[in-house]
């Protein structure tokens, strides 16, 4: 037998697995690697995040991203260039980590590779009838294997997609099985650059957990924040958001759209919403002359509208417990509007389940590394765009 192969079937018998989740997500901000230690899998998934860090992207590797990202024309070669070298650099990155921590590698058992999100487009988006829903994550997950030594799972999203579903959200399956509880109807709403939120009932049946994206989350606030403050990434606190006034026109403009109507669950990406989408609204309303607190303010209004309205379509009105994540889960502008519109509903990190928020996304797709060697598929009622399956490709290190 293989050896390596031989390896994979001894880590799936262990008790208890390490694992470390990595995520980049449409801010390219930087890596999260979270080093996990899970049990079981499931419904029955035990995870303890044992270290976290958020390894930041440097100037020049943003730019070189943002020249392959969310476009549809681009440089071939250039994408072809960054696949193996993003692999290569999470790789290092997750070794300077292990470094730090004083752990060997030998100590991990697996990682689970996201890759960095370049491309998305559901069908309902490119709208081409001859082709189905597809979205594309470079860092190559062999190179990911090679650099660290370590065993790799890459590749979820089109695993995802190959059996029914859009590529996203993949929150779905983490949230219902580490965060679901008996008696509590919850909102897990995770604010990245795109929103999205998973429904998980009280009484943890899985045919009624809903999971779905509800539009912009942190793209455009970030977008316009770098673009009048080239020095930073993005609106700190929603300082600059929360001393500007909302501009009732743009943000009706804004919110028209026809994924806002489009039937739940969808997908979407900074594809559709970006700065020339933003553009657009401002020429329709003729508001190209605001300023960066009132568009930022406006912005989010924006996204905490959309968020609001997406929820309340598809569970109501109810008080529900929400437990925030994502970087959005930082900007007050954002989530004041948004508590501000379910009035007697608690609001709360996933920090108070054991998660941190900023950690959530590098744990999901640990909990999924660890489903697909040691679990299997768990039945969602065959939910539109949300199948029963096992995901990650498998990456040898030598």
């Amino acid at each position: 037998m293989n050896p390596f192969l031989q390896r994979l079937y001894d880590i799936a018998q262990k008790p208890r697995r390490r694992i470390i989740g990595l995520m980049s997500g449409t801010s390219l901000d930087g890596l999260d690697v979270a080093l996990c230690a899970l049990s079981g899998a499931g419904a029955h998934t035990q995870v303890e995040l044992l270290r976290f860090a958020t390894v930041p992207y440097d100037a020049h590797i943003k730019a070189e991203i943002r020249k392959v990202f969310a476009k549809r024309e681009i440089d071939f070669q250039q994408l072809c260039l960054l696949h193996p070298h993003i692999g290569i650099m999470h790789g290092q990155m997750v070794n300077a980590c292990l470094e730090e921590w004083g752990i060997p590698a030998n100590d991990v058992d697996l990682v689970a590779s996201h890759g960095q999100t370049v491309y998305h487009a559901p069908k309902t988006q490119h709208g081409d009838p001859n082709y189905g829903n597809t979205t594309l994550q470079i860092g190559d997950g062999d190179h990911v294997a090679v650099t660290t030594g370590i065993i790799t799972l890459a590749d979820f999203r089109m695993r995802h997609i190959a059996a029914g579903g859009e590529g996203a959200p993949l929150a779905v399956y983490g949230d219902f099985f580490v965060f679901a509880k008996a008696g509590q109807d919850r909102i897990l709403l995770n604010m990245g650059g795109i929103s999205n939120f998973t429904y998980l009932p009280g009484d943890l049946d899985a045919s009624k957990v809903f999971t779905t994206d509800t539009g912009p989350g942190n793209t455009l606030l970030d977008a316009i924040t770098r673009k009048f403050y080239p020095a930073m990434d993005y609106d700190e606190d929603g300082k600059i958001a929360l001393s500007g006034q909302i501009h009732e026109p743009l943000l009706k403009a804004l919110k028209d759209h026809p994924f806002f109507t489009a039937p739940f669950p969808k997908t979407t990406g900074p594809e559709v919403f970006n700065l020339a989408y933003l553009q657009a609204a401002q020429e329709k309303t003729q508001t190209q002359n605001l300023d960066a607190p009132d568009l930022l303010r406006t912005l989010a209004q924006f996204s905490a509208d959309t968020i609001v309205d997406g929820i309340k379509r598809v569970i109501g009105n109810q008080a529900f417990s929400f437990y925030l994540s994502g970087g959005g889960a930082h900007n007050p502008a954002l989530t004041g509007a948004i508590q501000a519109q379910f009035p007697g509903a608690s609001f709360q990190s996933t920090d108070v389940l054991g998660i941190p928020g900023d950690a959530k996304e590098a744990v999901l797709f640990a909990i999924l590394a660890n489903e697909a060697v040691a679990g299997g598929e768990t039945s969602f009622g065959g939910r539109h765009k949300v199948p029963s399956v096992v995901m990650g490709k498998v990456c040898w290190p030598g």
